[in-house]
């Protein structure tokens, strides 16, 4: 097999067995607890992002690597991890713009996810040395991308998560 081929088995299969999880564990222990509760166990899965910065640093990953490709990357994950953040400290302190800010941030996490498939499709990213950025494109990306699903299954039950 070649890098491309495990990469996406890899990929696939973090994805399957993460929803799995949510599916069987995650989804229903959330909804036991209050809604802010539940987004904020959710939110801590973009925190790390911040990661992301790394990057940037000469002699992590392949030098061919295209730099806006990186600096997209590793700014727009740096946004995510700051706002993740914000939300969560927003959410403890019961601040009326908590939820519309956790809308925001999951739709700018879930995009600039989005931003980073398709560029990691454009230069096919696989097929270069990616060094130990290899396990966050094959384990934390699905762990982003199942949260952020999860976070907008939880906003959009909000209404009759508060009734219970």
């Amino acid at each position: 097999m070649n890098n491309v081929s495990i990469f996406w088995m890899q990929l696939t299969a973090s994805v399957v067995v993460l929803t799995v999880i949510s599916v069987w564990y995650v989804w229903p222990a959330l909804t036991k607890i209050p809604l802010k509760s539940a987004l904020a166990i959710l939110l801590f899965a973009h925190v790390p992002r911040y990661v992301g910065m790394t990057l940037l640093v000469p002699g992590v990953v392949d030098s061919r690597l295209p730099s806006s490709f990186l600096s997209g990357a590793a700014y727009g994950d740096l946004i995510e991890a700051g706002l993740a953040l914000a939300c969560i400290f927003l959410l403890r302190t019961n601040w009326r713009v908590a939820i519309p800010l956790v809308w925001i941030t999951n739709i700018w996490g879930f995009v600039d996810l989005l931003i980073g498939v398709r560029g990691l499709l454009q230069i096919n990213l696989p097929t270069y040395d990616m060094g130990a950025f290899w396990f966050i494109y094959i384990f934390y990306a699905p762990v982003v991308l199942v949260a952020h699903l999860l976070i907008f299954l939880v906003l959009s039950k909000a209404k009759s998560w508060q009734t219970r």
